[in-house]
């Protein structure tokens, strides 16, 4: 007799050229995921080949129950590590039955932002440091803490080692390979300052692609919090009181700024930034204001400022790129809740296509 862990990881190929594809898309809050798979005859990897899909948008939030039929895009492919062979992760954007943008779909405009012709002659290159924090799926309180009590301050947790400080490792490694397996442009992983906070980052990845892949990964930890039980949390503030929160700090260049003279560029930037600092800080996640206080490795919410080294800046610039004169700067103000469809076209239209 099979166990349910044999059915789970029968190979497909040994019996049949058909493969499933799981359609990803995002919910009507903006932040939660939502998958169904279909079979489809045989390997896919142009995503323009797969089928258009439908969902119950009164289910989801996103369209009323009279006329609930939202439509689903495929625009990026990946492998999927939970079927594994060829079978595929499909990340979609929805829309109306007209083919118009419903207005949970941020990746449209972002699409023709990272599709204007000065957008993608400077190849803008993104790398986010998305922080997420594990929780005890009963209590929903940090993963290792005493349940209604806490642990130690902080100090230890910060790239820890040992059973008392690095709490969840099985989970994060897991996620790690798995998003390498996908496809997914993952460039590392760190225990946070906060116990049983994390952080992994995606990139460097081009234009719209940096959205796309981050919010994959996303949905890959969903998937492996939900095989180990534990409930993942974007919350930009998990935790009141003496206690980090998480963020989605953005790196970000262009071919400018790459280039000799980038020094020059990068500060010109940076000043764009400062001018449309409030619409920025709407769109850079809800919550945020709980985690933008000055104290805790950010700047207050309501001030704009940078600076060299500085991670108590809105903007951080690097010692490499101050002294070769080109190179990157960190956007540290965006929340782990952000999308980052909304923050990485909001950051290219600002400092590329706005001429204040």
């Amino acid at each position: 007799m099979s166990l349910l862990s044999d059915l789970l990881n029968l190979n497909l190929s040994d019996t049949t050229e058909k493969i499933i594809a799981e359609y990803i898309w995002i919910g009507g809050s903006g932040m939660d995921l939502r998958s169904k798979a279909r079979t489809l005859n045989g390997p896919v990897t142009d995503p323009a080949k797969l089928p258009k899909w439908n969902f119950d948008g009164s289910s989801t939030g996103q369209a009323p129950g009279e006329d609930s039929e939202v439509i689903i895009y495929p625009q990026a492919i990946f492998k999927d590590p939970f079927r594994r062979g060829n079978n595929i992760l499909v990340m979609c954007d929805a829309y109306t039955p007209a083919g118009e943008p419903i207005p949970t779909n941020k990746r449209f405009d972002a699409a023709k932002i990272f599709s204007q012709p000065d957008v993608v002659a400077e190849e803008p290159w993104y790398g986010i440091e998305q922080e997420y924090t594990l929780l005890q799926k009963n209590v929903r309180w940090p993963l290792g803490w005493p349940v209604g009590g806490y642990p130690g301050p902080q100090g230890p947790y910060y790239c820890g080692v040992g059973a008392d400080k690095a709490l969840g490792r099985d989970i994060v490694n897991s996620h790690y390979k798995a998003c390498l397996y996908a496809g997914i442009n993952i460039s590392g992983i760190n225990g946070e300052v906060m116990p049983g906070q994390w952080e992994f980052q995606v990139g460097p990845a081009v234009g719209i692609s940096a959205g796309d892949e981050l919010w994959v990964s996303r949905y890959i930890l969903e998937r492996i919090t939900e095989l180990a039980d534990v409930v993942l949390s974007f919350d930009p503030k998990p935790i009141q009181g003496d206690w980090n929160g998480a963020g989605a700090h953005t790196n970000y260049s262009t071919k400018s700024m790459r280039n000799e003279g980038g020094y020059e560029v990068i500060k010109a930037a940076i000043e764009k930034l400062g001018l449309k600092h409030k619409e920025h800080i709407a769109a850079y996640g809800e919550g945020n204001e709980r985690r933008l206080t000055g104290r805790h490795e950010t700047a207050d919410i309501n001030t704009f400022l940078w600076g060299v080294a500085n991670r108590g800046a809105s903007i951080r610039v690097g010692r490499d790129t101050e002294r070769e004169g080109k190179g990157y700067f960190e956007d540290r103000r965006p929340a782990s809740n952000m999308d980052p469809y909304v923050v990485t076209s909001m950051i290219a239209d600002t400092t590329i296509l706005w001429k204040p």
